[in-house]
């Protein structure tokens, strides 16, 4: 696969029937939960799950989306999508970075960026990332 980046972390997924739209293609929002997906099993195999999370009382929250719409998906077809966490300030900020291929005719579908911001999950105000965000985030960083 012709990725943008090296090393990304890859999610595999199937265009359903419930994600088309009166259009005949993946609906926008559509996209935008694969991100959601793909963002949260990336932080899961770094060992910051939901419920990790709670334990720290912090959460990294999405605060924007930049997203480039390519090429439409079709019911059925199989995607793979990607990301990196392509830069951070090991304080409050982190940004990823998506890309959506179609493997069988090796198109770019999406490309993205999301920005997160960590925050306290007990009070839902910015506040710094703690150590483990630091040791599970950090090896991850593109380039690191």
């Amino acid at each position: 696969m012709s990725w943008d980046l090296a090393t990304p972390f890859v999610i595999d997924l199937q265009v359903a029937a419930e994600d088309i739209d009166g259009l005949g293609h993946a609906n926008n929002a559509v996209y935008v939960s694969w991100l959601e997906r793909c963002a949260w099993r990336h932080s899961q195999r770094l060992g910051l799950d939901l419920a990790e999370y709670r334990r720290l009382d912090r959460a990294m929250a999405v605060v924007r989306h930049e997203i480039d719409y390519l090429a439409a998906a079709y019911e059925g077809d199989e995607l793979q999508l990607a990301t990196w966490i392509v830069d951070w300030d090991q304080r409050l900020k982190m940004a990823r970075r998506f890309q959506l291929v179609r493997p069988s005719d090796g198109s770019t579908l999406l490309r993205a960026q999301t920005t997160f911001v960590c925050i306290e999950l007990s009070s839902g105000k910015p506040k710094r990332m703690p150590a483990e965000f630091l040791e599970g985030y950090g090896p991850a960083l593109q380039g690191s």
